[in-house]
């Protein structure tokens, strides 16, 4: 019996979380409401690990996240920041300063998309937005390109 009921446990938190179908014996539609009200809970995590991409979409935050996430088992704030700003840099759509944030994290730490990020222990170096990122003795410096005085 406890084996039975540890299967449909793992077949709810499956269709909650990770997009599997809602299983026999439970209200779609609520699980629906539950599914979303989790997915907005895991948007408002993202968004304090990675302000800059929140704010670099703006109004669409809500909707680009939920696009992005839906049918992918969480894996932490850090880490699914990280993926969906690779992911929105891949296609050509993330803003300059969510770039830049993207690009410290980067210098300062290893993330392979696969397992948990490390820090780096050499100094490196990235560009995003025009920008330089230094990443030395643990910490990011941000180098912006000058701009010309107004007359």
């Amino acid at each position: 019996m406890s084996g039975d009921l540890a299967t449909r446990q793992r077949a709810l938190v499956a269709a909650l979380v990770a997009g599997a179908p809602v299983p026999a014996g439970f209200d779609g539609r609520l699980v629906g409401i539950t599914r979303e009200a989790l997915l907005r809970k895991r948007a408002g995590e993202v968004a304090r690990y990675w302000p800059a991409l929140m704010a670099g979409l703006g109004a669409r935050w809500p909707s680009a996240f939920t696009r992005w996430a839906e049918g992918k088992p969480p894996q932490g704030g850090l880490r699914d920041g990280w993926d969906l700003a690779r992911t929105l840099r891949a296609g050509g759509q993330l803003a300059d300063p969510a770039a830049e944030e993207l690009a410290a994290r980067e210098a300062c730490w290893h993330y392979d998309g696969a397992s948990a990020p490390r820090r780096r222990r050499l100094p490196a170096a990235r560009i995003a937005g025009g920008s330089l990122v230094i990443q030395l003795a643990g910490r990011a410096r941000t180098f912006r390109p000058s701009r010309p005085a107004s007359s």
